[in-house]
């Protein structure tokens, strides 16, 4: 895990993007920029009430007026939108003057995502918002040796069977393209290849199908235990010719309570470290943050945003 985080970095020295923050009063937030500037690992801009151009903020609330006078806003609200650091960070990623943005330092998940929704574009082909967190569990011979990707842990609380199947997709694209490892995902149950019997078993089946006639390349199996997802002994006993049992490295939760649950615990409990929550499924890239990070979480997620912007 150390490894990738330190090689993110180093991609992004590469070839640096312009990274706003819009969270100018946070203390985490102005030791990470110090680091992220003096380390050349992207260009940060820092906004505050005082440094929002006016010129930019019209030519900002026109654009947001147009795309939502449909449903009722005004002119004048949509300048009073743009009178939000955050929302003027989105829009300065959406119409090129920055590469992606940070922000959930302060602001609440929620707040970040609508910001998000409501200004950037989203990727058509990938089709839904979801989040993940990069997770690195310490002296740990599971996953990739102790790295996992955790989904979907912020955005989407009861997703469907698509909506699983396209979380899953995703977030094998993002292992494979930005983190450069291997995807072997696992729909997580609290059932084994029919152990169990439900509603709740038949959607993560209905969603592997799905994944599987979306991208037939994808390494995907489930439903499973989570220990029959990453325990080579276990899943020898529970589904010995899976390809991805036992050796699983992106664990798609079924629902929201146990993606962010698990996370949380896997931090405190296990030593994890927790980098994200990484929004995935817009054009224009952008990371959440938990608003317990630190100043070592701001600047993996800033790295992770330029790679990001790299490979668009």
């Amino acid at each position: 895990m150390e490894n990738i985080l330190l090689s993110l970095r180093e991609k992004a020295k590469r070839e640096p993007k312009k990274i706003v923050f819009p969270e100018y009063a946070d203390e985490r937030v102005k030791k990470a920029v110090e680091y992220i500037e003096k380390e050349k690992i992207a260009y940060p801009l820092v906004l505050t009430p005082e440094n929002l151009e006016s010129e930019k903020q019209e030519e900002f609330a026109n654009i947001f007026y147009e795309r939502k006078q449909i449903k009722g806003i005004s002119l004048e609200e949509a300048r009073e939108v743009m009178e939000n650091p955050l929302y003027y960070a989105a829009m300065m990623t959406r119409l090129g003057y920055a590469d992606g943005f940070v922000a959930g330092a302060v602001y609440t998940t929620s707040a970040v995502i609508k910001a998000a929704l409501n200004c950037l574009e989203i990727d058509r082909s990938v089709g839904i918002l979801s989040s993940c967190f990069i997770m690195f569990i310490p002296d740990c011979k599971y996953g990739e040796n102790g790295l996992f990707l955790y989904a979907d842990c912020g955005v989407i609380p009861y997703p469907n069977s698509e909506q699983l199947a396209l979380i899953a997709i995703a977030n094998a694209r993002f292992a494979r393209d930005i983190l450069g490892i291997c995807p072997r995902v696992a729909l997580l149950s609290f059932s084994t290849k029919g152990s169990a019997e439900g509603r709740w078993i038949d959607k993560v089946k209905e969603a592997v199908s799905i994944a599987i006639s979306k991208d037939n390349t994808l390494l995907i199996d489930g439903e499973l235990q989570a220990d029959a997802a990453i325990v080579p002994e276990v899943a020898k006993i529970k589904c010995a010719n899976s390809e991805v049992a036992g050796r699983a490295n992106v664990l798609i939760f079924p629902n929201l309570d146990a993606g962010n649950i698990c996370y949380k615990l896997t931090e405190r409990l296990a030593k994890g470290r927790a980098v994200g929550p990484i929004v995935l499924g817009t054009v224009q890239p952008f990371s959440d943050l938990s608003r317990g990070c630190s100043s070592e979480d701001i600047i993996d997620c800033t790295a992770v945003t330029v790679v990001r912007a790299q490979k668009r």
